[in-house]
């Protein structure tokens, strides 16, 4: 009999120092098994390999489960690592995470010299549209684009936080550039 089913024993015998002595044990193997599962993952996903480690783990740990040796441990950790990915593939097409948005990149299409007069016409056009949908983003664009405030300025101006004004303006840029196209 292996360490790890060993461990396995002791923790359903309500041993609770097998639990601390469990992690440095599987540790390694579970980063392979994230490896190779984050590899079938898309590219713009930004749950890193350690993460889901650690998510696993604790799931699996949390869940009190009685392991009968070390293949049932590790299918079940696959298993948990795989419904951790699913949740997040869900989180991420929900509506109110913008799921339903086309993400595209923005840089390379805005001109470095600024815009033309008749573009900033269009844009304010536009951020008038935006105002009626979403007055607190369009504020915060007004506020960095025309009043030079950089965004953590404008998002106390707001009485917003910081990150919530990096959102607003990824999500403002985008907006803008759909309406502009």
């Amino acid at each position: 009999m292996n360490d790890l089913t060993a461990l396995l024993q002791r923790i359903e015998n309500g041993d609770h120092q097998a639990f601390d002595e469990l992690l440095p044990v599987v540790y390694q193997e579970l980063r392979q098994l994230a490896s190779r599962q984050m590899a079938h993952e898309s590219p713009g996903n930004t749950l890193q390999t350690t993460a889901l480690v650690h998510e696993c783990y604790l799931r699996l740990v949390g869940d009190a489960h009685s392991f009968e040796n070390r293949a049932h441990f590790f299918a079940a950790a696959a298993e948990s690592m795989r419904r951790i990915l699913v949740e997040r593939a869900r989180s991420r097409h929900a509506i109110k995470r913008g799921g339903t948005l086309n993400r595209c990149e923005l840089t390379s299409n805005i001109p470095s010299n600024g815009p033309e007069p008749d573009e900033i016409l269009q844009i304010d056009e536009f951020l008038d549209q935006l105002a009626d949908q979403h007055p607190q983003v369009a504020e915060l664009v007004k506020l960095h684009y025309f009043g030079g405030f950089n965004l953590s300025e404008a998002g106390r101006l707001l009485g917003i936080s910081s990150s919530t004004a990096h959102r607003h303006w990824v999500f403002a840029k985008a907006w803008l550039y759909d309406a502009l196209n």
